[in-house]
């Protein structure tokens, strides 16, 4: 039997003609099609529809992206930029798929270097922090 308050299946969609200025945190997906100017950190899937554009960095386990993005962008397992994708900034990502027709400009870190990276912060976050001051 489902539970009636179990709001982790839930979708948050940012509609067309919908301008947010903010950042937006949550436990389940979200879909942006129309403009978010602020940060996105969620523990589901981030869909940016072709309409969408997000200006912020965006924090995610699962994304898609077929608008335009103007961020860093971390996922935790697989990025997708579709054809009609435009990705200005930084990618960290464990896997990552490009369609072409995608335009990307920026730097590119994935794959096994990412998840040594989750390892020593987790170990040793001082480090961590002494390492971005430096």
């Amino acid at each position: 039997m489902k539970n009636i308050n179990d709001h982790s299946t839930a979708i948050n969609i940012i509609g067309k003609e919908t301008i947010i200025t903010g950042d937006i945190e949550s436990a389940s997906d979200i879909r942006i099609d129309g403009t978010l100017k602020g940060s996105v950190n969620t523990a589901g899937k981030l869909v940016v529809g072709n309409t969408g554009v997000v200006e912020g960095d965006v924090h995610c386990e699962n994304a898609e992206i077929a608008g335009s993005l103007k961020a860093k962008i971390t996922v935790s397992q697989t990025l997708s930029l579709k054809s009609t994708s435009k990705l200005t900034g930084d990618i960290v990502t464990d896997k990552l798929a490009i369609e072409p027709g995608a335009a990307f400009s920026g730097s590119c870190s994935m794959g096994a270097v990412i998840k040594d990276i989750k390892d020593v912060e987790k170990t040793n976050p001082q480090q961590e922090q002494k390492s971005k001051t430096a």
